[in-house]
């Protein structure tokens, strides 16, 4: 009988795969896991949220950068692709590449359906080992609500968005408002055949 064990890459094999690959994928213990593509409510949802931070960063040493830019986990060598990963005043990366951010200040994830759970517990777990992370933003798609887990010393605080309120995130000074982060995004859509 044979053994298929599965193949484990390490972190520079990884990353040499990564940089020539036509797809995204994320990077745990050894192993590689192909990331899905976004479905058009989370894409919206994305484009807004850029769209207003993009508006508050003109005159701030912030940065927001796309689900493009990788971020490292060192604690526990997680490579993973936010959704938006936000940084201020000078950003730190893993090489001259600087296609790996190590110090992120906000992280922010759209929910889908598939990854809900995962961005919730396992991931989240990951990400609160990030010295510098000091917010992290849970947006749905099935309705308009936000959700942010602030760091207060050895614990994370859980605020709720409010319908008629604005969404304050303090460690970037930013104001959201749901109308701007859901724009466009219908909700009783009507499937085609």
């Amino acid at each position: 009988m044979e053994n298929h064990a599965r193949k484990l890459y390490t972190e520079e094999e990884y990353l040499a795969l990564e940089r020539k690959a036509e797809f995204k994928s994320e990077y745990f213990a050894g192993e590689i896991f192909m990331m899905a593509g976004a479905k058009e409510k989370h894409n919206l949802i994305t484009w807004n949220l850029l769209s207003e931070l993009h508006s508050v960063f003109k005159n701030k040493p912030c940065k927001a950068y796309p689900s493009d830019m990788r971020v490292r986990v060192a604690d526990n060598g997680l490579y993973t692709y936010p959704d938006i990963s936000i940084v201020c005043d000078k950003a730190e990366f893993l090489d001259e590449n600087t296609d790996t951010l190590l110090n992120p200040i906000v992280l922010i994830e759209v929910l889908s359906e598939s990854t809900e759970s995962y961005d919730r517990g396992k991931k989240f777990e990951f990400y609160r080992t990030i010295p510098s992370l000091k917010e992290y933003i849970l947006v749905s798609t099935t309705h308009q609500k936000i959700e942010k887990y602030k760091r207060n010393q050895n614990s994370w605080i859980l605020t709720e968005s409010e319908t008629r309120k604005p969404f304050t995130i303090e460690s970037i000074d930013c104001t959201l408002h749901l109308e701007d982060v859901y724009a466009k995004v219908e909700w009783n859509e009507i499937k085609k055949i």
